[in-house]
């Protein structure tokens, strides 16, 4: 822990030194140049933040259209406050100090919070084998120190691996205990979010969240992924009601994702309600970021986001 604090306050110096140097060399006519939408703050009259999620530029980010040290950028054009990331978009970057301090210089440069990683692609934590379970949540460890090093206040991980309920339930709780352990220090939270499996049944999450008892692992609720079980060709076989699933894993949450697929003619979420959802967020006592994380393939990447961030606002300012 020492030499991970040395490292942030020298990185968080450097990071003042060249912000300054920064904005210095922009001209005036940059400043001028500010995306509509970002102008006024209408998530300060809201009771949550909106930030982004980098998955919602998957298709930008695969083809190589985008690279990963642009999104904070891309975050501020829309007036995101914060911006949540995907390993998979800096995979093997994890412990690149120079390249996760350039990280920084981008969000710090754009102002933005760096609020969380999304963590894919290294182990299923319910796993019944203990040495396959092990090495997964090893793993995890040094997302866990980018985090850190990033500022963000947690990452999210995936229960999956599981078979039988009840065995999935037991590892998985195990994995999260000592996950959360090591995290603590760091001063990360762990968080599940709902993504397929076991973990898309709100009842068996509230099961395992209610025999947790670190307080730096929680939930990471996204409105959209309540499918349990898909075919070969991605289509849900079975399905748990959403509503009741938000309401199972929100009294555990430490973020929420706003998932969206398409939109109709007023601007609504055409599978969603999003004025519900979000009203159960709001009685939930959660006022954190909410993640824009758009999946739709019908419009742009560039509309699917603008709309659910206008859609979050009108939402939100009719439940303030």
């Amino acid at each position: 822990m020492k030499r991970r604090d040395f490292i942030v306050k020298t990185s968080q110096t450097g990071v003042a030194v060249s912000v300054l140097g920064l904005h210095a060399c922009k001209n005036s006519k940059e400043n001028k140049v500010i995306n509509k939408a970002e102008e006024p703050k209408e998530s300060e009259e809201l009771f949550f933040k909106i930030s982004l999620a980098q998955w919602s530029y998957n298709r930008s980010l695969r083809s190589g259209a985008m690279d990963n040290l642009d999104f904070a950028a891309k975050s501020r054009s829309f007036g995101f406050e914060g911006i949540e990331y995907v390993n998979s978009f800096f995979k093997n970057k994890a412990q690149d100090m120079s390249y996760l301090k350039e990280m920084n210089l981008r969000a710090n440069a754009e102002g933005q919070k760096n609020v969380l990683i999304m963590v894919d692609g290294e182990g299923a934590l319910a796993d019944v084998d203990t040495k396959k379970r092990l090495k997964a949540i090893e793993n995890h460890y040094k997302w866990v120190e980018a985090a850190h090093f990033l500022g963000c206040h947690a990452i999210r991980v995936n229960l999956a691996g599981g078979i039988d309920e009840d065995e999935a339930a037991k590892a998985g709780i195990d994995s999260l205990t000592q996950l959360s352990d090591f995290a603590k220090g760091s001063n990360i939270n762990v968080l599940v979010e709902n993504h397929g499996g076991f973990s898309s049944n709100g009842a068996w999450m509230s099961r395992v969240f209610s025999q947790i008892k670190n307080e730096n692992c929680g939930t990471l609720p996204d409105f959209g992924n309540f499918c349990i079980t898909k075919d070969a060709e991605r289509n849900c076989l079975e399905a748990y009601d959403r509503y009741k699933g938000m309401q199972e894993v929100l009294p555990f949450a430490k973020a929420v994702s706003a998932k969206s697929y398409g939109f109709d003619a007023q601007g609504n979420e055409t599978t969603i309600d999003y004025k519900r959802v979000m009203q159960m967020v709001k009685d939930s006592g959660y006022k954190g970021f909410v993640g824009v994380e758009f999946e739709g393939k019908t419009i742009s990447e560039e509309e699917g986001i603008q709309a659910t961030r206008d859609l979050l606002i009108k939402v939100g300012k009719q439940l303030t």
